[in-house]
C-alpha cells in the first residue's frame, strides 16, 4: 500500500518537473515590460523569439505583411488609463498588438481581442480587422545595439520594439 502511495507520488511530481522545464526552456518565453507614462500604468506581455542567426526584417517577419508581434500568443497591452498614442486616444483597457512592418514606416494595430493564439493553422496572424481599436503609423530606427531577443521597453514617454539592429518607438501622451 505505502509502495504504490509513494510510486504515485513520484510519477506525479516527475510529471511537474517536467513540465516546469518545458515552460523553462521555450525557445520564445513570456517577458512583461511595465512601466507608468502621465500617471497611466503600461504592461506589455510578449513572447520573446531569438534571432539565432536568422535574417529577422524582411525575411523572418516579411515586409507589408500583417505580423502577431512576437511568438506564441499575441502579444499584449494593458493600461490603467485612457493615453493617446501618436496623438490618436486610446480607452484604458487591454488590447492585442499586431504590427505591418515596413522598411520605411510601421503600422501598429491595437486590436479589443485579447485572448487569441498569435497565428492561426495556416501561419498568418489572427487578427480580427473588424476588432481593430487604433491603428497608428510609426517610423523605424536603427537601434542602438543589438538585441538577440525581442524586447520592448517602456520610457516616460514611449514603448519601443527593439529586435535585432531595429527599434521600433511609439508615443505615448
Amino acid at each position: 500500500m505505502k509502495t504504490a502511495f509513494f510510486v504515485k507520488a513520484a510519477g506525479f511530481f516527475t510529471c511537474l518537473l517536467l513540465v516546469a522545464s518545458v515552460a523553462f526552456c521555450q525557445e520564445s518565453p513570456r517577458e512583461t515590460a511595465s512601466g507608468s507614462i502621465n500617471g497611466a500604468q503600461i504592461k506589455i506581455n510578449y513572447g520573446s523569439p531569438s534571432v539565432r542567426g536568422r535574417k529577422i526584417w524582411g525575411g523572418l517577419v516579411p515586409y507589408d505583411a500583417i505580423w502577431r508581434t512576437g511568438a506564441n500568443e499575441a502579444t499584449t497591452i494593458e493600461t490603467s488609463k485612457d493615453i493617446n498614442i501618436e496623438g490618436k486616444p486610446l480607452h484604458a483597457g487591454k488590447y492585442s498588438v499586431f504590427t505591418i512592418p515596413g522598411e520605411k514606416e510601421w503600422k501598429v494595430i491595437f486590436n479589443s481581442e485579447t485572448t487569441q493564439w498569435g497565428i492561426k493553422d495556416d501561419g498568418s496572424a489572427n487578427d480580427d480587422p473588424s476588432k481593430d481599436v487604433l491603428t497608428i503609423t510609426v517610423k523605424p530606427e536603427k537601434a542602438k545595439e543589438f538585441k538577440e531577443h525581442l524586447t520592448f521597453v517602456i520610457t516616460d514617454k514611449s514603448f519601443s520594439l527593439l529586435w535585432e539592429n531595429l527599434a521600433v518607438p511609439v508615443l505615448i501622451n
